[in-house]
């Protein structure tokens, strides 16, 4: 249910599961967990969906027997975030829940026009990651953040790249190729050279 290809030095992971909405069992947490973690040698990551859905969240029945409350979704993010390479979510539909963190700790994040994004994480009776409202503070803001953790809001595509929230549209065709073509220059680029220029745009 999870998809990895390498080609060219870009690793393309791909949630898999498109009956189910792209939702996340433990299983599948910890394979993309192990993925990322296993990246360092990749120049060019890039996260994306099969299907009208990048990721429901967890998986229903999994959630209901403690998953939601699982350290692995923060160990994903962390994985993700600690990659030298350049990374890039190209979410190919909805994102929602859980699935955000993994989305939020990438470098850049690319959608479909039909994309929303809603993590109604407060409705539900569970905290955040621990390390995903100041990543999406870091891009939205403070009051965009609440409004969606707390508010409960459905974001569209349009007001998610008006918020920072994503970094561009694209037509659903054209979206693995967008993302490869932005990775290009890191993919042509001295492998230290990028993840210096990474950590110095961090804060």
């Amino acid at each position: 249910m999870i998809d990895l290809s390498k080609a060219d030095g870009v690793w393309t992971v791909t949630i898999n599961r498109p009956e189910k909405a792209n939702s996340l069992t433990s299983d599948m947490l910890q394979e993309l967990t192990r993925i990322a973690s296993s990246a360092q040698d990749a120049r060019a990551l890039v996260l994306t969906g099969t299907g009208r859905v990048f990721s429901a969240g967890a998986d229903l029945e999994e959630a209901k027997a403690g998953l939601a409350l699982s350290p692995v979704w923060e160990e994903l993010s962390v994985a993700i975030a600690a990659l030298p390479c350049l990374t890039i979510a190209a979410l190919n539909g909805t994102l929602a829940g859980g699935a955000m963190g993994m989305a939020l700790a990438c470098d850049l994040r690319l959608a479909v026009p039909n994309a929303k994004f809603f993590y109604p994480v407060m409705k539900l009776g569970f905290l955040p990651q621990p390390s995903d409202p100041a990543r999406l503070c870091a891009l939205v803001g403070p009051a965009r953040t609440k409004l969606i953790l707390m508010g409960g809001q459905k974001i569209t595509a349009e007001a998610a790249l008006q918020f920072g929230l994503i970094d561009q549209v694209c037509e659903p065709d054209a979206l693995l190729e967008t993302a490869r073509g932005i990775a290009a220059d890191c993919i042509a680029a001295d492998p230290e050279l990028v993840t210096q220029i990474k950590n110095m745009c961090s804060f």
